[in-house]
């Protein structure tokens, strides 16, 4: 969810890397039978976006692998962890988050986020996917 921008940008260089569709939690209501999901949302008033916690409450989570993202204006990444508190009681294995700044709606820290910070979300992405691909190889081994 994203509400400024920001988390939007993060999330389409995240799909872009993984050759997949961004979308929003807004207009789907519906988690897809995907065992493997990337979340993110913006930080207001230290906490995800009410479209991403609404999201989170509506779906089953139990067993899936969630990589969760954010961005903040003035933050340090409490959506991020507020996130994970919600996902974890749902059944949620996190496998890992990403956090960068973004400008806040008064316009501080324009440029943010940044080429490099981009950059560094995708590298997130590849770092999940290979995360994903080694948990899916254990189970499939019986580990």
């Amino acid at each position: 969810y994203s509400m400024c921008g920001n988390t939007k940008k993060v999330a389409e260089a995240i799909a872009a890397e993984l050759d997949v569709k961004a979308e929003n939690v807004k207009a789907k209501q519906e988690l897809t039978k995907d065992s493997f999901v990337f979340l993110g949302s913006g930080c207001y008033a230290n906490k995800p976006g009410g479209k991403l916690r609404k999201f989170i409450a509506r779906n089953d989570f139990k067993g899936r692998q969630v990589a969760l993202f954010g961005t903040s204006g003035s933050g340090e990444g409490t959506e991020v962890r507020a996130m994970e508190e919600l996902l974890k009681p749902k059944g949620a294995l996190i496998i890992g988050s990403f956090y960068c700044q973004g400008r806040s709606f008064f316009l501080f820290y324009r440029g943010h986020p940044s080429d490099e910070e981009l950059a560094n979300a995708r590298k997130f992405a590849n770092e999940m996917k290979k995360s994903k691909n080694k948990e899916e190889g254990e189970e499939r081994d019986g580990k």
